[in-house]
């Protein structure tokens, strides 16, 4: 098995989110409750990278950073209609989900 980090991210309404996510190219892969109306708590991947989306409030708490490397920063900006930015490091965007998350998102420029 090789190891990973899976960062979790607190959200309102996990569908909602998903929806969200897959805007960027994620693909829910499951998703678990402990029973009939409890709080969803979901795994969505993009290729390799994984993400966590949780309704427990406990889980993990709003306005969280993840940086985001991919192939091509210019097709998810024109998707979103934003401007992707020149760091001495990659071209990046930054976006919100709907719950506040940000999604710092980038092209390696080396």
């Amino acid at each position: 098995m090789d190891e990973e980090v899976i960062p979790i991210l607190r959200v309102e309404d996990a569908a909602a989110a998903v929806v969200w996510y897959e805007r960027l190219g994620f693909v829910q892969q499951w998703e678990h409750r402990f029973g009939p109306g409890l709080p969803a708590f979901v795994e969505i991947a993009r290729g390799g990278v994984r993400l966590f989306l949780s309704e427990h409030t406990g889980d993990a708490r709003p306005d969280t950073l993840v940086y985001l490397r991919v192939r091509d920063v210019e097709s998810i900006a024109a998707a979103f209609g934003v401007q992707a930015k020149d760091a001495s490091w990659a071209r990046e965007i930054e976006l919100r989900d709907p719950d506040g998350n940000r999604l710092r998102i980038g092209t390696p420029t080396q």
